[in-house]
């Protein structure tokens, strides 16, 4: 069976914040990913942050009833020093994950540093790395790149779902190859 057979999954990816929220949808046929839609929802015009929280629970229903979403890819809020920046990105990222609830969608996090290993097999890559990388694999016209990275990280988070889901499980346990042989020999020929 050939990819167009396959039938084609959809991961949205966040990338929350308070003031602009990232959003990515990828499609998967396959081992095969292509770009469906990101951008930015942009939040700098509402003062009061409950009311922004309510715009990113109504948006994001929004995006999930317009793309279909099988799955949500979340990026894990990035732990630093100033905890009030720290609370209200968990209150944005938790009200992205109601709103894919209330909808059924499943939802996997992931931290940065595994979303920038999985996408250029660096922990400390920039977000421009990032980008570029994504722009690469996926064929995206430098001309399409979003002018603000939230979207790309949104973008990151979608393919390294695709990326991990696309591996094989590894049964933990192994202390070497002649472990590994030991326990598999139906695998080594």
């Amino acid at each position: 069976m050939d990819n167009s057979q396959l039938e084609e999954r959809v991961i949205m990816g966040i990338d929350p914040g308070t003031n602009i929220m990232g959003y990515a949808f990828i499609g998967v046929r396959g081992n095969r990913a292509r770009l469906i839609a990101m951008g930015i929802i942009d939040l700098r015009k509402f003062g009061d942050s409950y009311l922004k929280l309510g715009e990113i629970f109504s948006r994001v229903q929004g995006l999930i009833k317009s793309f279909l979403p099988d799955e949500l890819a979340i990026e894990a809020p990035f732990f630093g020093k100033n905890v009030q920046s720290m609370l209200k990105l968990g209150r944005a990222q938790g009200v992205a994950i109601a709103a894919a609830i209330s909808r059924d969608v499943p939802i996997h996090e992931y931290a940065p540093l595994k979303i920038k290993m999985a996408i250029t097999g660096n922990g400390g890559a920039s977000k421009e790395q990032v980008a570029d990388m994504l722009r690469r694999m996926l064929n995206i016209d430098e001309k399409e790149m979003p002018r603000f990275m939230d979207a790309t990280d949104a973008l990151g988070a979608a393919y390294c779902h695709f990326l991990q889901k696309g591996l094989p499980v590894v049964k933990a346990g192994y202390s070497s190859w002649k472990d590994f042989v030991a326990k598999n020999p139906d695998k080594v020929k």
